[in-house]
């Protein structure tokens, strides 16, 4: 059996999430023997989008995918980035181009090969509590029938010498970025034994539910955030008291500390020949 490690990192949030991830990131793919990793970078940019420099920053620090979110529209001047480079998502359900407005900018998903295995990693967005887009499940559903068939089908090769050689199947890793829970278990049970991670993002809340669900998945409800621990999901907490206690849209600025950030996320050991995940466990630190 071939096992392959994937990481996935949650919302990088502001400058020093980036300072956090530049510090954590490297060491972390060096101990653990990472083969891929995903990086949500939708909040890099102060918190709000991303910019092509902070794009830079956290494909230098190790990642191979940068996932993203609804605030990837934020900042304008980003647009064409998600036009040319291949390694940065926008989620894929956004409505197509219909012919009435201009074709949206970017992908929302990609297939890449790193080191012999076939990786397709899928960035999709919610609809609860959430702008109500295309659907996210016939999303999926649309996307793997174009790469994979279900896992159940993937049979191991032999090489010409008689030893199992990866599937020709892709490895698939999805960054459901959705703000209700329910949401996200739904679409986890949905593309159980089809993906080899479903990962929340959004919440920038660690949540404490990993785990290998029945088909072979493996799951969190939300990787957490790349930041600050002292502030309100990577955010100055004074102003968000501020906005909570008088209701009154604050300017949101990020948190600032001389303290270290935290980098959270999970690994994933994944059966190469059949995308089944082993082990998950989590990131926190």
């Amino acid at each position: 059996m071939q096992l392959v490690k994937a990481a996935m990192i949650g919302d990088v949030v502001g400058a020093q999430g980036l300072k956090t991830l530049e510090a954590r990131l490297p060491a972390l793919i060096k101990e653990h023997n990472i083969d891929f990793v995903t990086v949500n970078g939708e909040n890099a940019a102060d918190g709000f989008g991303i910019t092509e420099a902070d794009f830079r920053r956290i494909v230098a620090a190790g990642a191979d995918i940068v996932t993203t979110g609804n605030h990837v529209w934020e900042k304008r001047e980003f647009w064409p980035v998600l036009e040319t480079e291949r390694r940065v998502l926008r989620p894929a359900n956004y409505p197509s181009d219909s012919g009435i407005t201009q074709s949206l900018s970017g992908n929302g998903y990609m297939y890449i090969e790193k080191r012999g295995f076939n990786w397709l990693v899928i960035n999709l967005q919610g609809r609860e509590l959430m702008s109500p887009i295309d659907c996210p499940f016939h999303c999926f559903e649309s996307i793997i029938r174009k790469f994979a068939g279900p896992a159940s089908d993937i049979h191991p090769l032999l090489t010409a010498d008689g030893s199992l050689a990866p599937s020709i199947f892709p490895i698939i890793l999805v960054d459901f970025h959705a703000e209700s829970s329910r949401e996200k278990e739904a679409l986890a049970y949905f593309a159980d034994g089809r993906a080899s991670i479903i990962a929340g993002t959004h919440t920038h809340v660690q949540t404490a539910d990993e785990k290998i669900l029945p088909g072979g998945s493996a799951y969190i409800t939300d990787l957490g955030m790349t930041g600050l621990t002292e502030s309100v999901i990577g955010m100055n907490p004074a102003i968000c008291i501020e906005r909570a206690h008088r209701q009154v849209l604050y300017h949101m600025e990020t948190a600032v500390s001389e303290n270290p950030g935290k980098m959270q996320g999970v690994i994933a050991e994944i059966n190469a020949y059949t995308g089944k995940a082993i082990s998950v466990k989590r990131i926190d630190g």
